[in-house]
């Protein structure tokens, strides 16, 4: 069911500062902020030979990104997104096993203009997964 890691999530207090440090002392490429409202946060996307790191900062005081980083001032890894060829299914095929979807159930668009979703950390030993269609 699953396809390669698209991205890794960092959340940061700052992300000014975030993207300074990434561009300045690792010598990366950083895209613009986008702000997705709808997940209540700013990114920017780290781009990787292999993979994506996003660098995520909370957009607005309801932002569930404001939560984590009261328990984490510093920032860390807030979660991990693999790729599926069909969101619905796997969603469905998570569900029979037991596993609890995050929101309503359904998918909503993410950064890259696709759909996903999220699994309860609990059910996947303290990792928030994100899906995201491919």
């Amino acid at each position: 069911m699953l396809g390669k890691v698209n991205h890794v999530a960092i959340a940061v207090p700052d992300l000014s500062a975030a993207v300074e440090s990434y561009r300045s002392t690792l010598g990366a490429s950083v895209t613009e902020p986008q702000a997705l409202p709808e997940h209540g946060v700013t990114v920017v996307f780290v781009t990787l030979p292999n993979t994506k790191v996003e660098l995520l900062e909370p957009l607005g005081e309801a932002s569930p990104i404001s939560a984590f980083l009261e328990k984490n001032p510093a920032g860390g890894m807030h979660h991990i997104c693999y790729e599926v060829e069909d969101i619905i299914a796997a969603r469905d095929r998570l569900r029979q096993a037991g596993a609890r979807i995050l929101g309503d159930g359904n998918p909503k668009i993410g950064a890259h203009g696709k759909p996903v979703l999220f699994l309860h950390p609990k059910d996947f030993h303290g990792t928030l997964i994100e899906l995201e269609e491919v």
